[in-house]
């Protein structure tokens, strides 16, 4: 752990009261405000046309942002975002696109509004750059934010925003990504607020010194000029809705947006059962060499209309595994507004008034500086919204109405590979760095009513796309062999989680090695859990293959389609680690799918075999993981009734069977927990018991479910378990199953550490209160 450094705790940016932050501010800078009366004044038809033309400006900040940026990342991949913001740096409207940058984007505005208002001032025509994580704006410091104060008739009325993802912006590592670092001095260095652009004049001494840190300098030159360009547009746009409609009446709809956000869901939360749910996950390592887990866990309590997250417990700060307070209010963000906030306008400054968060400092999800950060968005931030995803799935599978939003973690976690050298194909050699961004197409997570999308995309990017093959081997040295949809990489369950992908690539037009940086988790222990007894999606997994033969392969006229095809040795890739791809070797790439949801064995044989002729099953995984005999293309009917029932007593004979009554239940008048379990009353006491076959696994005065319990190797949780932990951690990785002692059933399915805690026994979890329907 890094000592801290005296005098940066300045540096350290928190969610504020927007009247204290505005009395505060009103002596440097005058602020347009209006009163609840002039809210209340709008009327119905004028508020949705201003909310529809605010929506509109900032899809128009994205495009202009796509339109000037040469960046991939931003061009093809979509990932950025953009926002308005009231006066004191409310989030009125964001994009659909990178989601997590939803939670850090105000708290960047309230530190400039604290800390930059007298000196150097605040001032029509400003726009402001950071890239610093612990102040805002972005959840590591390869996101960069350029945001502008927006003044009507001389005063401050709203900010615009626009934030993207830079290819590299300095630091030991390529792509700033240093996966050995010990702080972040080893990677770029945080930028707090800086004026970039003065009087509508891009400042050039500023502007040299951003690029200058740069490997890509006219990429993060272009880029910074497209962002400047995407809030121009905004601001322009903005004050034409306030030149039609009037300065008081627009505000007084952006008021009121974040006030209706906030009320619809406080009405929503107080339609679900008050209580706590728990979840714990895990980082695979935490940089190079490191052989530890690290873990993640958060206690989520809903009453009434609030939500608090408790993350106490979690791990401290260690190695390259970090992210800011930012970070872990992005990963919150990533996962309540697609689960609960998907009927409801994303006004992110009223929906995160419904929160709370809890942490300590000094932790992996809330870093203290100089620690490294680089991996935060992409590691403990998007963990942290795995898990908050988990607790609030729980929460809202108890509901009828709500219940078709639950869905299982999608692919788990982003695996990140740079890739640079230098491109010999034109008269002259010239340098190139490159994100693999085909990660981007992960499998989304099984809900209780649909299968997951296969390489739907990724949760915390609604609109993220996968570059163009074509293009990508236009711009960069490399050949790709295949990109191609992985079958058994979805999560096994009643619902299916979504394939995965893999890729491979080749050195092409390049005759010197190529430097490679890893970074990514979900190789040891799942981080795309199921739920209800589904299954996790596949892990991860990376190989690069020395001495492949692949260059005589091609001259041969043919295209290598499968691993087993190239020879030399196959090198496992570790988590973090800085590597090589030489000329005729091969990269391998096989990121994650989605969890599924429910017992695998009660899944319709007809859809198995529907996923196997579809290539997202093989037969062996119709075999293995569902209990489905496959002939040809259709059911055998005897023999999967058969296999399923050998399957269900090969969990009776292996499984660890508690010493509890055999007594059932009445259930025709029980109430839905989850796909497994439901709750009865008898007399005064509440108990849960099987959905299926009623037996009674617990009651409050246990307070514990008896359920039958099986721990073995990871690979037996089926092929979807392409990695072998041992590969990458020291610790006992196993595969966790928990099974009514009934009929056995799959209540739980894990690839966890041995001592992982048991959540999915709490009764506290499932007997929360009194029944609201």
């Amino acid at each position: 752990m890094t000592a801290p450094i005296p005098g940066s705790e300045i540096f350290s940016s928190r969610p504020l009261d927007p009247e204290a932050l505005g009395r505060a501010v009103g002596a440097t800078v005058e602020l347009h405000t209006v009163t609840q009366e002039q809210i209340d004044a709008v009327d119905p038809l004028t508020y949705e046309v201003i909310r529809h033309r605010l929506w509109s400006v900032t899809d128009e900040m994205g495009e202009a942002l796509k339109r000037m940026s040469g960046s991939p990342i931003v061009t093809d991949a979509n990932d950025f975002d953009f926002a308005v913001s009231d006066e004191v740096g409310q989030e009125v409207q964001v994009g659909l696109y990178n989601t997590m940058l939803v939670g850090a984007v105000d708290l960047a505005i309230y530190w400039t509004l604290q800390n930059r208002s007298d000196n150097p001032g605040i001032a029509d025509g400003d726009m402001f750059l950071c890239n610093d994580p612990w102040v805002g704006g972005g959840l590591h410091q390869s996101d960069v934010i350029v945001y502008q104060p927006v003044f009507h008739e001389g005063k401050l009325f709203a900010w615009t925003s626009a934030i993207c993802h830079e290819p590299d912006l300095g630091g030991s590592g390529l792509g700033s990504f240093d996966p050995s670092a010990k702080d972040v001095f080893s990677e770029s260095l945080p930028t707090p607020p800086i004026k970039v652009v003065r009087d509508h004049v891009l400042q050039r001494d500023v502007a040299d010194a951003w690029t200058r840190r740069s490997r890509v300098p006219m990429l993060v030159g272009l880029d910074l000029r497209a962002k400047i360009g995407a809030n121009t547009v905004g601001r322009n746009r903005l004050l034409a809705v306030i030149e039609q409609y009037g300065a008081d009446t627009v505000k007084a709809v952006m008021k009121r947006m974040m006030n209706d956000a906030e009320s619809r869901l406080r009405t929503k939360l107080q339609s679900l059962p008050d209580g706590t749910w728990k979840a714990t996950g895990y980082q695979d390592q935490d940089s190079v060499g490191d052989r530890s887990l690290h873990k993640i866990t958060v206690a989520m309590t809903k009453d009434d209309d609030k939500l608090v997250f408790d993350f106490t417990g979690t791990d401290k700060q260690s190695g390259v595994i970090n992210c800011t307070y930012a970070g872990m209010r992005g990963g919150v963000m990533l996962a309540l507004l697609p689960i609960l906030a998907g009927d409801i306008p994303w006004s992110a400054g009223g929906l995160m008034r419904c929160f709370d968060l809890i942490s300590e400092e000094g932790t992996i999800n809330n870093a203290t500086f100089p620690a490294a950060v680089s991996r935060g968005p992409i590691g403990p931030a998007w963990l942290t919204g795995n898990l908050i995803a988990e607790c609030l799935a729980q929460m809202l599978d108890q509901n009828i109405e709500l219940g078709e939003n639950v869905q299982a973690s999608c692919c788990g976690t982003w695996d990140t590979t740079v890739v640079a050298g230098l491109d010999e194909r034109g008269e002259q050699p010239v340098p190139f760095l490159n994100i693999l961004m085909e990660p981007m197409a992960g499998g989304y997570g099984a809900r209780p009513v649909a299968d997951g999308m296969d390489t739907g995309g990724l949760f915390c990017i609604p609109m993220g796309r996968i570059p163009d093959t074509e293009m990508t081997e236009f711009l960069y040295p490399l050949l790709t062999l295949w990109r191609r949809e992985e079958p058994d990489s979805g999560g096994p369950g009643r619902m299916r989680g979504g394939v995965s992908a893999s890729l491979a690539v080749t050195p092409y037009g390049s005759s010197v090695p190529m430097g490679l940086v890893f970074a990514s988790a979900g190789k040891a222990v799942a981080q795309n859990g199921g739920l209800a007894g589904g299954m996790p999606g596949n892990t991860g997994l990376e190989i690069l293959a020395r001495d492949s033969g692949v260059q005589d392969l091609l001259a041969a006229g043919k295209l290598p389609a499968d691993m087993a095809e190239l020879g030399g040795r196959h090198e496992i890739g570790a988590c973090y680690a800085e590597s090589y791809l030489a000329p005729g070797e091969v990269l391998f790439m096989h990121w994650q799918g989605g969890g599924g949801y429910g017992d695998p064995l009660r899944r319709e044989p007809a859809s198995v075999a529907q996923d196997v002729i579809n290539g997202k099953v093989t037969v062996d995984g119709a075999r293995v993981n569902y209990g489905v005999v496959i002939d040809g293309e259709q059911v055998d009917e005897a023999g999967t009734a058969d296999l399923r029932d050998r399957l269900r007593a090969e969990r009776r004979e292996r499984s660890e069977v508690p010493e509890s009554q055999d007594a059932t239940v009445d259930l025709s008048r029980a109430r839905r927990i989850d796909d497994n379990l439901a709750e009865v009353t008898i007399g005064e006491a509440r108990v849960i018991a099987c959905a299926h076959c009623g037996r009674l696994l617990g009651d409050t005065k246990s307070g514990k479910l008896a359920l039958a319990r099986y721990e073995g190797p990871s690979k037996d949780a089926g092929p979807q378990v392409t990695s072998d932990p041992a590969d990458y951690v020291d610790e006992k990785i196993v595969f966790r199953q928990q099974c009514c002692p009934g009929c056995w059933s799959a209540l739980y399915s894990g690839i966890v550490p041995a001592d992982h805690p048991d959540h999915v026994g709490e009764l506290t979890a499932l007997l929360p209160a009194a029944p609201t329907r």
